[in-house]
């Protein structure tokens, strides 16, 4: 009788032994061969653009075969508004482009796509992205999400352009010496630095809550869109390059464009409190977009 009780134990320890190993195994297969692809939605544009080669919904994909994509284009196909979760992304280690736009993504992790250097995620729910891994970035786009931060931008030593328009950032700052284009319109600026950007060509800031920002630090910005905010002021002499300034519907009480003799296109109109605009004897702006109160005069007091 006792052999035969530890016979049994025996036997159902070997079981427990045997199912523990074949549920490791599992996980090891799912770590490295397979992707996990929660969202079906996702897979099935993976499967329409043939990069999920065994063609079936499933939760799964062969990670090799992720890693012989270099560009991912979900907007490819009628599926827009479609993908809940990105799971899965972090196989595509060799993509150097990526678009997801018009989706209703509300976080992602692209700490294992180190090689981007195009990255869309346009009209989605993020509320906030690092993008600290992601240091050959070129060109971002993440205008209308719900985003209040985004970091790691230091990181990108190659950045050119950034669009973050239509969001809820409040506290913006920036310390990138590559990036020459910054777009943040329609978002709830009430703090703006660009002191560690000193190679912005062009930064539009319409539809914000500032009341001031200091651009001394860029002399190499030629377009300043600054319209429909609280300016009450804002000096420019460091900004000689400049071309296009435009600070319509603003506080304004005072300006003086007289150093900036590169502009082509000024328009300050809708400044109640600025009658007078101070520009230096002989200087010619051919597009100028003033009120009828407004004039341009080499003596302003």
């Amino acid at each position: 009788m006792a052999n035969t009780y530890f016979a049994l134990i025996f036997i159902s320890t070997l079981f427990l032994v045997s199912s523990c190993s074949d549920d490791n195994s599992s996980d090891n297969l799912i770590n490295h061969q397979y992707l996990l692809i929660p969202d079906n939605h996702f897979e099935q544009i993976l499967i329409d653009q043939g990069v999920d080669t065994d063609g079936t919904v499933n939760g799964q994909m062969l990670r090799e075969d992720a890693e012989k994509i270099s560009r991912l284009d979900l907007n490819l196909d009628s599926h827009f508004g479609d993908i809940e979760d990105l799971t899965g992304i972090e196989g595509f280690t060799n993509i150097t482009f990526l678009s997801a736009v018009g989706q209703k993504l509300e976080d992602i992790d692209l700490s294992s796509n180190t090689k981007l250097d195009t990255l869309h995620l346009q009209n989605n729910y993020l509320t906030t992205i690092d993008l600290s891994k992601n240091t050959n970035l070129i060109l971002i786009e993440v205008l209308v999400n719900e985003l209040h931060t985004i970091t790691g931008l230091e990181h990108a030593s190659q950045l050119k352009k950034l669009n973050v328009s239509y969001n809820y950032i409040e506290d913006f700052s920036i310390i990138n010496e590559s990036i020459e284009h910054l777009l943040i319109s329609d978002n709830l600026l009430t703090f703006f630095d660009s002191t560690g950007a000193p190679h912005l060509k062009s930064v539009l800031l319409t539809t914000n809550q500032l009341s001031s920002v200091d651009l001394s630090s860029n002399p190499s910005l030629e377009t300043l869109v600054i319209s429909d905010n609280n300016l009450v002021n804002i000096d420019l002499s460091a900004n000689m390059g400049l071309t296009y300034f435009y600070a319509s519907s603003n506080m304004l009480t005072s300006l003086d464009v007289s150093r900036n003799t590169e502009l082509i296109d000024l328009r300050v109109d809708r400044n109640p409190d600025l009658n007078c605009i101070k520009i230096q004897d002989g200087q010619e702006i051919p597009s100028v977009s003033l009120s009828e109160y407004q004039e341009l005069n080499e003596f302003c007091e």
